[in-house]
C-alpha cells in the first residue's frame, strides 16, 4: 500500500518540494556564512520553487507540474500574508476532497464532456437495449442526457468522488431518470456486462483501462474515448465533435 502511494505524481511532487526546502534552507545557510549577507523570503521562495521544479523536470513529472512547483512556495507567503480565517482552508480541504477524492492516486481530474460529445456517443449507440456505462461519470452529465434520448436502455455511471456522485444521484432522482450511479472505482467492475464503455479519464490512465478492456469485453462492442487515444492502438475510427476540439476514439473490440 505504500509504496504505490509514494510513486503517485503528487506525493513525489510534494518530496521533491520538501527537498528543495531542505537545499535552499543549505544555500541559505553557506551563503550567510561566505557572503555574510541574508537573501529575503521572497528570493528564498523563488529559489526554493525553481529548484523544486527542477527536480520535477529531473524525475520527469507532467509538464504542468513545474510551474506548480515553481509558485508554491510564493503562493504560501502570499496566502500567509493575506491573513485568512483558519476555517477558511478546512472548507476548502474538505471541499476538494469530496471533489476530487484520490484523482492524486487515479491521476484522473474532473473533465466535463461537451454537450457536442454526448451527442456524438449517442450516435454510437446500438439498436435495442444497449448497455452503456461512463467510468468517471463526474456530474453524470453524459448519462442522465443517454438515458433520456433511450429509455429502452440500460446507462450507468460510476464515480469515485464522493460530491460529484451524490451530485449525479440527487440528479437522476430529480429528473426520475432511469440512469443508474454508482459509487466506486471501475477497476472492480466487469466490463463484459457492458456494450460501450465510455472514458473521458487522463493519459496516465489510457494503458490500463486497454487491458481491462481487451481482456473484459464482448466482441463487438465498443471502447470510446474522448480527447485520450491509447498509446499503440490505433482507433477504428476517429471523430471531432466540436471543432477544433479533440477527438473521440473509437475501438470495436474483436
Amino acid at each position: 500500500m505504500v509504496w504505490p502511494l509514494l510513486r503517485a505524481p503528487a506525493v513525489k511532487a510534494l518530496l521533491l518540494q520538501c527537498f528543495a526546502f531542505f537545499i535552499t534552507g543549505l544555500t541559505l545557510v553557506g551563503i550567510a556564512y561566505v557572503a555574510g549577507s541574508r537573501i529575503g523570503i521572497v528570493a528564498a521562495a523563488l529559489l526554493q520553487g525553481s529548484v523544486a521544479a527542477a527536480l520535477s523536470f529531473r524525475f520527469r513529472l507532467a509538464f504542468w507540474w513545474l510551474p506548480i512547483q515553481l509558485l508554491f512556495p510564493v503562493t504560501l507567503l502570499v496566502v500567509s500574508a493575506l491573513h485568512l480565517p483558519p476555517i477558511l482552508f478546512l472548507v476548502l480541504f474538505l471541499f476538494f476532497l469530496l471533489l476530487y477524492w484520490s484523482s492524486f492516486r487515479t491521476q484522473v481530474p474532473y473533465f466535463p464532456s461537451h454537450p457536442a460529445v454526448r451527442q456524438a456517443v449517442a450516435a454510437l449507440l446500438p439498436a435495442g437495449s444497449p448497455h452503456f456505462i461512463d467510468i468517471g461519470s463526474g456530474f453524470g452529465g453524459m448519462v442522465l442526457h443517454l438515458a433520456s434520448l433511450r429509455r429502452e436502455g440500460v446507462f450507468v455511471g460510476i464515480e469515485i468522488a464522493p460530491l460529484p456522485w451524490l451530485a449525479s444521484w440527487l440528479r437522476a432522482r430529480w429528473q426520475a431518470s432511469a440512469a443508474h450511479f454508482l459509487r466506486g472505482d471501475y477497476t472492480h467492475l466487469n466490463f463484459a456486462d457492458y456494450d460501450v464503455v465510455y472514458a473521458y479519464l487522463s493519459p496516465a490512465a489510457m494503458p490500463a483501462l486497454w487491458g481491462k478492456a481487451h481482456s473484459e469485453m464482448r466482441d463487438g462492442c465498443l471502447l470510446v474515448s474522448y480527447e485520450f487515444p491509447i498509446p499503440g492502438h490505433e482507433p477504428d475510427s476517429v471523430s471531432y465533435p466540436v471543432s477544433g476540439g479533440p477527438a473521440l476514439h473509437v475501438w470495436r473490440m474483436r
